[in-house]
């Protein structure tokens, strides 16, 4: 599997547990995490874990990017999206465009226009902005 294919697993792990935390269902990470991907992968796990760990720092960045908006308004999906874009871009060596350019499409297939276009401006912001310090 390439990175694209394994980034849509990602999103959908995100999903899973932004749903079940949501409906406030317990869960097990290991598990939803074995239910996506059958081999043990570790950029998966990095990234999934990586966004679950600083999801507070992730959404202030976000929240500081959204023009009248909040992540928590915007739908599930869209929330993995964009809070995978900004973890790799923020704290992995993904280069910054690869990292810009997978969300926006991710979101190109499971968002519509408008989410897609929000998506990438944020990331784009941050990528030209100096949030890379609030790690």
């Amino acid at each position: 599997m390439n990175r694209t294919e394994l980034r849509k697993i990602i999103m959908t792990i995100l999903y899973q547990v932004f749903l079940y935390e949501s409906s406030n269902i317990e869960y097990d990470l290991e598990e939803v995490i074995k239910e996506n991907i059958e081999i043990d992968n570790d950029f998966v796990n990095d990234i999934v874990k990586g966004v679950l760990e600083n999801r507070n720092d992730i959404d202030k960045i976000a929240n500081k990017n959204l023009k009248d908006w909040t992540i928590d308004r915007l739908g599930k999906i869209d929330q993995a999206i964009l809070r995978m874009g900004i973890y790799e871009l923020v704290y992995t060596d993904t280069p910054e465009v690869v990292a810009i350019n997978e969300a926006v499409e991710l979101a190109k297939e499971y968002s519509d226009e408008k989410v897609k276009n929000m998506i990438n401006a944020v990331l784009d912001k941050i990528y030209h902005g100096d949030n890379k310090d609030e790690q």
